[in-house]
């Protein structure tokens, strides 16, 4: 039923050995967050009965779940846009539509592809859930729950990203598309479990979001079912159904609209209308004129003309790169939109500040999360992540872009040298991308006229926010660079940035549950911090080592690390500004010099085979 097209990559895809080593990393993550755990746990307390294990599982489950559902849901959105931009990208789509391949088939075939890694990864974890059980406080009921939940939410997931993808033509307007829709499903989730939204019932979040949905799954005690149910967790069955049901929506849609959008109307050739004879205007006119005109002569011995309107050439500047990126629409005309939409994703987050300064819960800190992570904070940390991981992802498509078109190997025997490109395409990006650059500042400003933020706060947040902006810019070209393949240059780029911030959420997560100094927290995160460490040297310096990159992949987790535990013990502002400035702005010039004087975009070509297997 799904076609040839799952079938390849259903026999390929265990020929390749990423494939294994993928699996075996997200199994060695789960590991290392229930080591850590459980280290903290016997350093605060000793375990002596049922009770304490049956305590542990549940603390292991309610961050396994979540964490599990978090990655996998980006990941089989990422997979599903990849498996089809993919195609757009080597203009092979268009042939897929010309054979008897039928709509189903292309579009269940490129979903299938794309669940297979993460499912394979989702399978391989289920065990592990399914241990919680054994160590108390957590049902099978609930094991099970999770899991059909995570699985529906993934389809849904993967059934959105390639979606979008038939629809839009552009892989940076597909990826922007695909997480901000995901983004803002997740915000309103959040939006009704807070009761925001008046007129609905804050349990439907356990519904429609599917964070909210395990998060309530991995309660001791869950939510009442909306909708009473004879069997099994009522909530867990709806939001399930819930996940299925738009998952099969998008699907059909999928089907409907294939021929439709593909090929897309920004390839189609637009046809002049001919003229029976030529105006007066356009025969007195030069070639070299805003008018030009081509005769042709028709069977009857007819004479037509055709016309068409040019314009005058542009001026451009010294750096042609930087004028492309500024004044051109490079990356399509529907950036708008996606700006539109990341507006609306920051006005819900000024909705949730302008209600916690006017209740005061911005200045004054009550219960025990509260003190340790300010309400602000919960708040804005989305909206900062988001705009890296947009600018990231923008970063890397402007390399990804030009390969695929062929327009580096031109660039290679031009004028234009390093400094140009790279100077040029960091700047180019950051303008393209502006609203997410400057939106999070004027948020941040916002919050300090409320009363919400000190001035030297201020100073070091705006700061520490352009240094992460230009970093995630920096990372994405280098990316692009060093990796000949466009869907592996985008998921290392954008893996990198959300593993790393994801990690950040995990570790403060552990230590909102156990506190303590950083001497005796660093023992049990070395596990974490070491696995960061050597991810980071197989993303960015394997494939072209340097002493700085290496350094750099060991020394970031560490000192991320060390800033997230000076941030958590509070009065330690200075030492979190200069931490985060120091490595990040040196992790951008360990990946920014090599670029400068090895400008070999080139460097993959041999690779190719390898990256295909």
């Amino acid at each position: 039923m799904l076609g040839p097209i799952f079938q390849r990559e259903l026999a390929t895809l265990p020929r390749r050995p990423k494939h294994f080593v993928a699996r075996v990393v997200f199994l060695v993550m789960l590991f290392a967050i229930i080591c850590t755990t459980w280290l903290l746990l016997a350093g605060v307390q000793p375990v002596q009965n049922a009770g304490d294990l049956a305590r542990f599982g549940v603390l292991i489950f309610q961050l396994l779940a979540p964490f599990q559902m978090i990655v996998l849901l980006f990941m089989a959105a990422l997979a599903g846009c990849s498996a089809v931009s993919y195609e757009k990208d080597k203009q092979t789509l268009t042939l897929l539509l010309m054979t008897s391949l039928s709509d189903s088939q292309v579009v269940l075939g490129k979903i299938g592809a794309g669940l297979l890694w993460t499912m394979n990864a989702f399978l391989s974890s289920a065990p592990i859930i399914f241990l919680m059980p054994l160590l108390g406080g957590v049902s099978v009921e609930q094991a099970l729950a999770c899991t059909v939940v995570t699985a529906c939410t993934l389809l849904a997931s993967c059934s959105l990203g390639a979606t979008i993808s038939f629809w839009r033509e552009k892989t940076f307007q597909s990826i922007a598309v695909t997480v901000l829709i995901i983004a803002l499903w997740l915000a309103l989730g959040e939006l009704i479990a807070a009761g925001w939204l008046p007129g609905v019932s804050p349990s439907i979040a356990a519904i429609i979001s599917p964070l909210r949905s395990v998060w309530d799954i991995s309660q001791p005690i869950p939510q009442p079912a909306v909708i009473p149910i004879p069997f099994g967790s009522g909530n867990a069955i709806l939001a399930s159904v819930f996940m299925a049901w738009l998952a099969l929506a998008l699907m059909l849609t999928s089907i409907r609209q294939l021929r439709v959008w593909n090929p897309s109307r920004e390839r189609r050739n637009v046809v002049a209308e001919w003229d029976t004879e030529p105006s007066a205007t356009q025969e007195s006119q030069p070639l070299d004129s805003v008018a030009v005109a081509a005769t042709q002569t028709t069977q009857t011995g007819e004479r037509v003309v055709k016309a068409w309107k040019s314009r005058e050439p542009r001026p451009m500047w010294n750096n042609p790169i930087l004028w492309r990126e500024m004044c051109t629409w490079a990356y399509g005309r529907k950036v708008l939109f996606i700006r539109i939409a990341y507006l609306l994703f920051a006005a819900l987050i000024v909705v949730g500040l302008h209600q916690s300064l006017k209740s005061g819960a911005a200045m004054s800190n009550t219960g025990f999360e509260e003190q340790l992570v300010p309400t602000t904070v919960s708040l804005l940390a989305p909206l900062f992540v988001l705009s890296l991981i947009m600018i990231n992802a923008l970063a890397v498509n402007s390399i990804t872009n030009e390969r695929d078109g062929g327009a580096l190997d031109l660039l290679l025997v031009t004028e234009v040298t390093p400094p140009s490109f790279l100077f040029g395409k960091i700047v180019g990006v950051l303008y393209v991308a502006k609203e997410m650059v400057l939106a999070p500042i004027v948020l941040c400003l916002y919050l300090w006229w409320g009363g919400g933020l000190t001035t030297e706060n201020l100073v070091f947040t705006c700061i520490s926010l352009l240094v992460m902006d230009v970093f995630v810019v920096m990372l994405g070209i280098h990316c692009g660079m060093i990796y000949y393949q466009s869907r592996m240059a985008i998921g290392t780029s954008l893996g990198t940035v959300f593993f790393l911030f994801l990690g950040v959420a995990t570790c403060m997560l552990i230590m909102l549950m156990f506190r303590g100094s950083f001497g005796r927290q660093l023992a049990p995160f070395l596990m974490i911090i070491l696995g960061g460490g050597t991810g980071l040297y197989a993303a960015l310096g394997y494939r072209n080592p340097s002493p700085a990159i290496t350094v750099t992949a060991f020394l970031l987790p560490f000192l991320t690390f060390f800033a997230i535990t000076s941030f958590i013990l509070r009065d330690q502002e200075l030492t979190v500004f200069s931490t985060i400035t120091i490595s990040y702005g040196f992790a951008t010039a360990a990946m920014l010099i090599p670029a400068l004087s090895e400008f070999e975009f080139a460097f993959g070509r041999g690779r190719i085979a390898e990256e295909e297997s």
